[in-house]
């Protein structure tokens, strides 16, 4: 996109003196014309670029407009840096490679080795254990299709293991709790929902476009979906004593209380084949106490898996 390039080329210059047309062609993989444009494009924009010819000539900011490299930090840069580092861990895109070298030209060559130093303390390895070739390849097509406005078709399995075809407007790719999905505006729902990577399949971007739709990630939408009043569930659990460090950690010292040597939990979740089998992965540790048909499910649930493996 050009304004992301037009940004690029004034933070190369903040970190560099001069550079060469020709160097931030290729960079950018256009032609030196086009930067050229640019460079007029960021004049009348109120960033002061000059040009000098011959050798020893280049692009650069005119010195008395030339920003401090100190409007970040050193450890505020390593902070940026570790933070795309490990983004890039389950996500490739040639988009953070190039910012990660963009953040390393606003280091001065002799901090250079107290910043690797600060970049390696920390990595947040946030990809799965054996993480398939496909989930990124389906990552990188839907990141293309919504960077330009394309539609999304594809099959999708729901919780209940129900498959249909889906039309989409992709907004936005978002990690949540080590999954990725994608937010996007349902042409069959007419809202937005939010689908599981993992389960989508035949995943296409059609040559139809769409306007983008306004949205508040900051507000956390699909947070509101899920904490809907009419979708969730009151339980009550009783917590054996094996089971209260698990409790803790799943439900929050919050949910606990302890009355006659007793720990029960009180919780909510939305009702779906998700809650029977996060109840059951607890094992012993918990037994539901309400509401009643939730008991019966998953104690026949656990019926089931006995029957399993003593046929």
């Amino acid at each position: 996109m050009k304004i992301d390039r037009l940004l690029a080329i004034v933070v190369l210059l903040v970190g560099k003196r001069q550079v060469q047309a020709k160097e931030l062609a290729d960079m950018f993989e256009v032609s030196v014309r086009t930067i050229y444009r640019d460079i007029e494009t960021i004049n009348q924009a109120g960033i002061p670029i000059v040009t000098s010819q011959g050798a020893g000539g280049g692009i650069s900011i005119m010195e008395r407009f030339r920003l401090e490299n100190k409007l970040l930090s050193a450890d505020e840069l390593a902070a940026i840096s570790t933070a795309l580092e490990s983004v890039s861990s389950t996500y490739t895109s040639f988009h953070h490679g190039t910012a990660l070298e963009k953040i390393r030209l606003l280091v001065p060559k002799e901090e250079m080795s107290q910043f690797r130093q600060k970049t390696e303390k920390w990595f947040f390895d946030i990809s799965s254990w054996g993480e398939s070739s496909a989930l990124k390849e389906k990552m990188q097509l839907l990141h293309q299709a919504i960077d330009s406005a394309n539609l999304v078709s594809f099959t999708y399995v729901n919780r209940e293991g129900r498959t249909g075809k889906r039309l989409v407007e992709p907004h936005t790719l978002v990690l949540k709790a080590r999954n990725w999905y994608l937010y996007a505006f349902s042409h069959e729902k007419q809202a937005f929902r939010f689908f599981k990577l993992l389960r989508m399949k035949d995943v296409s971007a059609l040559p139809d476009t769409y306007q983008r739709r306004e949205v508040h990630l900051g507000d956390l939408p699909w947070e509101k979906t899920w904490h809907r009043p009419d979708n969730m569930t009151d339980i009550t659990l009783l917590v054996n004593p094996s089971g209260e460090s698990m409790a803790r950690e799943c439900f929050g010292v919050e949910a606990l209380t302890y009355e006659n040597g007793r720990c029960t939990a009180s919780v909510s979740y939305p009702e779906d084949d998700w809650l029977y089998g996060f109840l059951l992965q607890f094992g012993t540790r918990i037994e539901i106490l309400h509401p009643p048909h939730i008991r019966e499910k998953v104690k026949d649930l656990a019926k089931q898996i006995v029957n399993v493996y003593e046929t």
